[in-house]
């Protein structure tokens, strides 16, 4: 079996498609004849097939195949005197492939071809690599767009159905991804959407409009980007490696926008405690000065003193001021033609005696002032402000973006480095 070339690898479809020389060899000695000088075979075309007998062999994993018949049937027949007989078909086949896409874009695939009799079993026929390891034979031309061919390898094997044993002979290529065109299409491009999202941690937290509109941008960008890529993959119900970075990416700028959120959540409230410390504020200095004016009212009250209806008033001097040492000093109005009650006039001559000391009435008390003390935190919630989030986050993300970008790619690497044993590799022409 010769490989012209393989034209497709699909994912969604899980086939590919390789053009081949397809050759079996077999004997039959009634087709033997006796060897005469330039004459020890003959070569004969597709219209004598039909006239000797073939093996019916057949494509285990096929899906379609098709012969060649430009310009005529692309087949031939050689009968060798010993009675060994060559039979040669070009053919186009597409053959199923299931592919493991664990690893994706970081995979390699082991595709096979299974070569079977569909109705004799081992008792009647036996199928075996007819050159050994270069029975199989690999054109160094092929090449594919999102794949390199690696090698191949050769088995022989006896399968086990309900109508008996079969020999069976199977082929497998082992591709590896090329990773260029998903590095340049989503992998750069997505790492680039997370480091504009930072762009919002260097904006002023009161531009809403630009800081939202740029988290919500990236949010969309990234989900865009998920579902493009998801689109050309089969919908299978494993996680590849591919959206374990696509799912970090979008994690990175969603934190982001609610990175933002946060900020403007705490901005909030500081400004809201704020407002309501400067109300206390307010009605503390209020109340303060409320309490001032009743206290310089009863102190006005204290010293206008009025003795009742027909009684001049007095006037008497604050005794905080003129009270010292256990005596006070009083000024009182003097007026005529009143008499003390109980006592006899006094004659005009007569010098009245000095009242007796009388103790020092309490002073009014003074109302002590509300004073509010500022909080020392009253910009910080949590022990930080609303601008370390931002401050913060111009570096926690950052190094957490490359902490994961070290870690997938390391861990990845390693998982997806894995040859298959026995392989013979492609050798370049």
């Amino acid at each position: 079996m010769f490989v012209l070339s393989i034209s497709e690898l699909s994912e969604v479809g899980m086939d590919f498609t390789l053009d081949m020389y397809f050759r079996q060899f077999w004997q039959d000695p009634r087709l033997s004849f006796e060897r005469r000088p330039g004459l020890d075979k003959l070569v004969v075309g597709a219209e004598y097939i039909k006239l000797i007998w073939v093996p019916d062999t057949f494509f285990v994993n096929e899906k379609t195949a098709y012969f060649h018949d430009a310009t005529t049937d692309n087949q031939f027949v050689r009968i060798f005197h010993t009675g060994d007989i060559l039979r040669s078909i070009r053919l186009t086949i597409t053959a199923s492939c299931p592919m493991d896409l664990q690893y994706f874009p970081m995979d390699s695939q082991l595709c096979y071809i299974e070569i079977e009799s569909f109705g004799y079993t081992m008792s009647d026929i036996r199928y075996k690599w007819n050159d050994g390891l270069n029975s199989v034979q690999v054109s160094g031309d092929v090449s594919l767009p999102q794949f390199k061919v690696l090698g191949h390898r050769q088995k022989t094997i006896e399968a086990s159905l309900s109508t008996g044993n079969y020999s069976r002979l199977a082929c497998e290529i082992q591709f590896v991804r090329s990773m260029g065109y998903y590095l340049i299409q989503i992998y750069i491009p997505s790492s680039l959407i997370v480091v504009i999202s930072w762009v919002s941690f260097w904006l002023n937290r009161g531009a809403t409009p630009a800081r939202v509109g740029l988290g919500v941008t990236t949010v969309l960008t990234m989900t865009t980007l998920i579902s493009s890529t998801n689109s050309a993959l089969p919908k299978i119900s494993y996680v590849k490696s591919i959206d374990v970075y696509l799912a970090a990416c979008f994690f990175m700028v969603f934190a982001s926008l609610l990175e933002y959120a946060s900020v403007g959540y705490m901005a909030k409230r500081i400004q809201m405690r704020k407002n309501r410390f400067l109300a206390i504020q307010k009605m503390a200095e209020q109340k303060k000065n409320e309490a001032l004016h009743a206290s310089n009212a009863n102190i006005n009250d204290a010293t206008n003193l009025d003795l009742g209806p027909g009684l001049p008033k007095q006037t008497v001097h604050d005794p905080s001021r003129h009270c010292k040492g256990g005596s006070r000093e009083n000024t009182i109005t003097k007026y005529n033609n009143a008499h003390p009650v109980g006592r006899f006039p006094r004659r005009f001559d007569e010098e009245a005696p000095p009242p007796p000391p009388a103790p020092c009435p309490p002073a009014p008390k003074m109302v002590q002032p509300i004073s509010v003390v500022t909080p020392k935190d009253i910009n910080k919630m949590f022990g930080i402000t609303a601008s370390d989030i931002d401050k913060y986050s111009r570096v926690i993300f950052p190094i957490t973006f490359v902490c994961f970008q070290l870690m997938y790619w390391i861990i990845y690497q390693h998982l997806s480095d894995i040859l298959v044993e026995d392989l013979v590799f492609l050798q370049k022409e």
